[in-house]
This record gives structure tokens, sequence and C-alpha cells, in this order.
């Protein structure tokens, strides 16, 4: 089922959807903070479409970003927190070891 998800900018570019079948799914928000931070505040993912790595998927998408644009992270929201504490992929951009 996780093939069937596609992610996108969110229409006020503020983050990122997962749509199935044009139907959004999850989504990820942030904020920009100066020239060279983001902050993570949300991330949220239906609850029958929870356990498919859509959530990691969405921080991913915005540590990808962050990368491109030479910007630093925050994870201000709890499960971004936990993907980065989690996964050694993030270090390069985490702005702070909050555990």
């Amino acid at each position: 089922m996780t093939d069937d998800i596609q992610y996108f900018v969110s229409q006020n570019g503020d983050g990122f959807d997962a749509l199935f079948h044009g139907v959004k799914v999850g989504e990820i928000t942030f904020v920009r903070v100066g020239l060279d931070k983001i902050i993570i505040d949300y991330t949220g993912v239906a609850p029958n479409f929870r356990h498919q790595n859509i959530g990691l998927t969405l921080v991913r998408n915005v540590a990808n970003m962050a990368r491109s644009q030479h910007k630093h992270v925050i994870t201000l929201c709890p499960f971004a927190r936990a993907m980065f504490n989690k996964y050694s992929e993030f270090d390069d951009i985490r702005l702070m070891n909050a555990h």
C-alpha cells in the first residue's frame, strides 16, 4: 500500500502532505526561523496508515529539503524528535540534541 503513497509540498509551502489516491493521509509542518533554521512542529498520519513508514518518509522529506537549502533542523514535534534520535542519518542537520 505504501507504493500508492505520494508526497507533495503542502499548498502553503510550510510542510509536506502524504496522499493515498488523492486523499491526505499524513502531513508534517514546519516553521522557518531566520535564514538557516527549520523547526518541525507537527507530524501526523491517519490511524489506518500508521506503521507504514509514512511519518518517517515525511521527516525525511523535510530533512532532504533542509540539506538542499543548507539549513539545520530543530524538532519540537515528538515524533520527528524520536526519528532524529533513532536514525543517525539526521545527525548532519540536527541543530539541537533534544532527547
